[in-house]
C-alpha cells in the first residue's frame, strides 16, 4: 500500500458479559459451553413473544464503582467503566507517569442509556415534564461511556464513541488502531458496551422477528447454525481492550495478548435489517482486513463469526466465508459465542474479539453450542458443541450490524517474547 503502519497490539483485557464478570471468568465459561440465557428478571415479560435474555447474572454495581457514582450512569455506561479499568489495570500501565494527552478513548454503543431513557419517560407521563432528572440527557447519550472513562481516569487523548448497530465496537477498535498510527495517541482505551434489556428494546426486536421465542428453554434457544434456529438471543455487557505500538508494548515489557494485524469495513448497501444474500459486504471487509493483514487467506485458522443464529444473517456469513476462502473453507475452525453470550449488540464485537485473543492464547477454538440438527446448507466446521484443540497463529472476527455496517478484524498470535 506504499504505508509502513505502525504494529499495534493488545496490552490489557476487560469483560463483564453474561457468563463471567472477568476475561479468566469468561473464558472458563466458553470452555464449558455455559448459556447466559434465562428470564428475564428486569421487568415482568408475561406478554411479550420473547420473555427470556442473557442478563448479567449476580452482578452488583457497588462491586465496582461507588454508589454514588454508579447512580449518575445508565448500566450500559456503567459496564463500559468496568471493563474500560479492568483492561487498564491488566495493561499495567503506571497512569500517573504517563502524559494524559497521550492516553485515549473510543468507546461506543448500539443504543446507549436505553434503561434510563425508558425510566424517565415513564417518570414524564405519570408527574410531568418538571420532574424529569437533569441528569436524563448526560446518562442517556451513546458518548458517555466514553467520557466517563476518561474523566475517571483522567484520559485526555482523542476521546468519542462509535455508533454503528452490532459494528459499534469493532469500528471502536479501528478507529483507535487509527488514531495510533497517526501518532495522535501513545495508548488508547476502545471496545463498547450495551444494557438494552429493557420492555421497548425487546418490543421492537419482536415486532422486527429478530429474537427466538423458546421461552419454554431459554439455554438452548441461542443455537446459530442449527437448522431449527428461530433468531437472537438478547445479550448486555461490555468489553475493552488496551492498545499501543509494539514497540511500545516491548519498550515498557508489557504482556502482549496478540497483534491487530488487519481491519476491514464495508456497507450491504442492500436492507435495513437483513444482509446481503449473498454476503457480499461481509466479503469485502474480510478482504480489505486480509489485504491489510498482508496475507492469504489461507492463513485463517479460526473465524469468530457474527452468527446470530437469525436464518438468513447466518447462510449469507458461510456464504461469504466459503467464497473467500474457497477449499481452505474446510479447513477452518469456525464458532459463534453469541451461542453462550447471546447478542450484546453494540458490545458484540469486542467481546467477541476477546473470545479470538483467548483462543490464541490458548490455541483451543471455542464451541458453538446448542447445535442438535445441524443445517444441512451448512458444510464446513462451526464447532459443534466441544472446544477444539488446535493452532491458531491468526484468527478473525466478523460483525454486522443493521443499515448494512460490517467489520472485521484480524488478531496475530503474540510475538515470541
Amino acid at each position: 500500500m506504499g504505508l509502513e503502519l505502525k504494529r499495534i497490539v493488545v496490552t490489557g483485557i476487560g469483560v463483564l458479559s453474561p457468563v463471567g464478570h472477568s476475561a479468566a471468568d469468561f473464558w472458563n465459561a466458553l470452555m464449558a459451553g455455559k448459556s447466559g440465557a434465562a428470564p428475564i428478571t428486569y421487568f415482568d415479560a408475561t406478554d411479550f413473544a420473547t420473555q427470556f435474555a442473557c442478563e448479567l447474572k449476580d452482578f452488583n454495581v457497588e462491586d465496582f464503582i461507588d454508589r454514588k457514582s454508579a447512580s449518575r450512569m445508565d448500566p450500559y455506561c456503567q459496564y463500559g467503566v468496568i471493563s474500560a479499568e479492568q483492561a487498564l489495570k491488566d495493561s499495567g500501565l503506571d497512569l500517573p507517569s504517563i502524559d494524559p494527552t497521550r492516553i485515549g478513548v473510543v468507546h461506543g454503543s448500539g443504543t446507549g442509556g436505553m434503561t434510563i431513557y425508558d425510566q424517565q419517560f415513564r417518570q414524564y407521563l405519570e408527574r410531568g415534564p418538571r420532574r424529569v432528572s437533569p441528569f436524563f440527557i448526560p446518562m442517556l447519550i451513546s458518548d458517555i461511556a466514553a467520557g466517563q472513562i476518561s474523566m475517571r481516569n483522567t484520559l485526555m487523548g482523542p476521546n468519542y464513541a462509535t455508533a454503528s448497530a452490532c459494528a459499534t465496537s469493532l469500528h471502536a477498535i479501528m478507529d483507535a488502531v487509527m488514531i495510533l498510527q497517526m501518532g495522535m495517541a501513545d495508548y488508547m482505551v476502545c471496545g463498547g458496551s450495551e444494557a438494552a434489556i429493557t420492555p421497548m428494546s425487546v418490543a421492537g426486536f419482536n415486532s422486527a422477528k429478530a429474537l427466538s421465542t423458546r421461552n419454554d428453554d431459554p439455554t438452548t434457544a441461542s443455537r446459530p447454525y442449527d437448522a431449527d434456529r428461530d433468531g437472537f438471543v438478547m445479550g448486555e455487557g461490555a468489553g475493552s481492550l488496551v492498545i499501543e505500538t509494539y514497540e511500545s508494548a516491548v519498550k515498557r515489557g508489557a504482556k502482549i495478548y496478540a497483534e491487530i494485524a488487519g481491519m476491514g469495513a464495508s456497507a450491504d448497501a442492500y436492507h435495513l435489517t437483513a444482509p446481503h444474500p449473498e454476503g457480499l459486504g461481509a466479503l469485502s471487509a474480510m478482504k480489505t482486513a486480509l489485504n491489510m493483514a498482508g496475507i492469504t487467506p489461507d492463513k485463517i485458522d479460526y473465524i469468530n463469526t457474527h452468527g446470530t443464529a437469525t436464518p438468513l444473517g447466518d447462510l449469507a456469513e458461510i456464504k461469504a466465508v466459503k467464497k473467500l476462502f474457497g477449499d481452505h473453507a474446510y479447513k477452518l475452525s469456525i464458532s459463534s459465542t453469541k451461542s453462550m453470550t447471546g447478542h450484546l449488540l453494540g458490545a458484540a464485537g469486542v467481546v467477541e474479539s476477546i473470545a479470538c485473543i483467548l483462543a490464541l492464547q490458548n490455541q483451543t477454538v471455542p464451541p458453538t453450542i446448542n447445535i442438535d440438527n445441524l443445517d444441512p446448507e451448512i458444510d464446513v466446521d462451526v464447532t459443534p458443541n466441544t472446544p477444539k484443540e488446535r493452532q491458531i497463529e491468526y484468527a478473525l472476527n466478523n460483525g454486522f450490524g443493521f443499515g448494512g455496517h460490517n467489520g472485521c478484524l484480524i488478531f496475530r498470535k503474540a510475538p515470541a517474547a
